[in-house]
């Protein structure tokens, strides 16, 4: 750690529950903290930064790369690691044009689509256009969502292995992409946070593989939770091989980038609903507990990093197992759900547990408030998460299409305005 790296220091004060000079600020450095496209496309224009089309990072969601002009204008103190391979399948070059509800935007050179008969877009994975698609955006939509592909299911001889298929060791080219990235990302001297695929235990986002050309196994989202219930043996099975893939990429990622990474988001699997939770706490500790117990084991053991986890909605009934689990980080803190108070979870766990997000409500008050309001909210948010540190401002989950850039500018100015206080 040098002098030179404030940014960074901050982040890890806020890691360390230790106050930093000022809240760190992560807009844009994951597909959980991210932005909409026309979001970041309205921003550059209000901060008057050169005018060119977005990169899209991340095509599910279609959130635009935060790039570092707007970046130094939003005073964002984390720099994500870019991947090298989007959820479907294709690489991260070879960049075109693409007119995405009137907006030019740049994407991946096999960022291949086609319309259908009413106009819905549709994506294929890996960009093979002689695949079926696995992607579909409906007519002036914002993002996709995943086609369902369940084409051998036999449940009378189900085999882990076809759930496993995208869980495979990581090719040296792989290793060498993300020592790249991860070597850029670092030198910008903010903190780096990496998702290096292939540790989301049962993520309901990944079940469909949208990358996958022809998935095997169980991958109707209905038919995966009824397997949590009734075919624990073969989602034991499956989790089991993952964490040994999983825990033998990690042994050779950090062999190429060692410290560099500060924090990891392992996984995205959702575990709660608005105001209630897709499953048991006793069903979390039987069925992922273990899993998540040796990812971060092995992470703590033998690395510096953080570990981050993500899951919406009513969980805090399962906070205390994301503790035993190794979990230091949480996200995106979802305030709006039954038994989410900012009050209950700073004073239960602010000690132990970093808020990564929590800023400010993305259903209601940041897309459909006033700034006055978005103002007050993330005003008082932050007088409840902020002090001793423990909390990383960020919205609760990514901001979305149409939400007024006065707004957001108003959520930039409330946080000053607490730094300053």
């Amino acid at each position: 750690m040098t002098m030179d790296e404030p940014r960074r220091q901050r982040v890890l004060d806020a890691l360390s529950h230790r106050q930093p000079d000022r809240i760190p600020l992560d807009l844009g450095a994951t597909s959980v903290t991210g932005i909409h496209a026309s979001v970041v496309a309205k921003l550059r224009r209000h901060y008057g930064l050169e005018q060119r089309p977005v990169k899209i990072h991340e095509p599910m969601q279609m959130l635009g790369l935060v790039e570092d002009d707007l970046a130094e204008a939003l005073g964002v103190d984390v720099e994500g690691m870019p991947r090298r391979k989007a959820h479907f399948g294709f690489t991260f070059d070879n960049w075109k044009p693409w007119d995405f509800n009137g907006q030019e935007v740049l994407v991946p050179g096999n960022f291949n689509v086609t319309r259908d008969a009413g106009g819905d877009t549709l994506m294929y994975p890996q960009g093979d256009l002689t695949a079926a698609p696995s992607g579909r955006m409906p007519s002036g939509g914002y993002f996709f969502d995943a086609i369902v592909r369940q084409n051998h299911f036999d449940p009378d001889n189900l085999n882990p292995e076809d759930n496993l298929e995208e869980f495979q060791a990581l090719s040296d080219v792989d290793i060498a992409s993300i020592a790249e990235s991860v070597k850029h990302a670092r030198a910008k001297g903010k903190a780096v946070i990496a998702s290096f695929g292939g540790t989301g235990f049962g993520d309901i986002a990944a079940v469909p593989a949208v990358g996958l050309k022809d998935p095997r196994g169980i991958r109707d989202i209905t038919e995966w939770y009824v397997s949590i219930r009734a075919r624990r043996p073969y989602i034991h099975a499956i989790f089991e091989k993952q964490c040994e893939v999983a825990i033998g990429n990690l042994r050779r990622i950090y062999a190429a980038v060692g410290n560099d990474v500060d924090v990891v988001y392992l996984c995205g699997t959702d575990f709660g609903t608005q105001t209630s939770a897709f499953c048991s706490v006793a069903t979390f500790r039987e069925l992922w507990l273990p899993y998540y117990k040796s990812l971060c084991g092995w992470i703590h053991s033998n690395t510096s990093w953080k570990c981050f986890k993500h899951s919406c909605g009513s969980v805090e009934r399962f906070f205390e197992s994301f503790l035993e689990a190794g979990f230091d980080i949480i996200n995106p803190v979802q305030c709006s759900a039954v038994g989410m108070e900012p009050e209950t979870l700073k004073a239960h766990y602010g000690d132990r547990l970093v808020f990564w997000g929590g800023g400010v409500d993305t259903q209601q008050t940041l897309p459909f408030g006033t700034p006055s309001e978005v103002r007050e909210q993330v005003l008082r948010r932050c007088e409840v998460f902020a002090p001793g540190g423990g909390f990383v401002f960020n919205t609760v989950h990514n901001i979305q299409a149409g939400t007024p850039v006065e707004n957001i500018v108003a959520m930039l100015g409330a946080i000053k305005e607490f730094d300053h206080a």
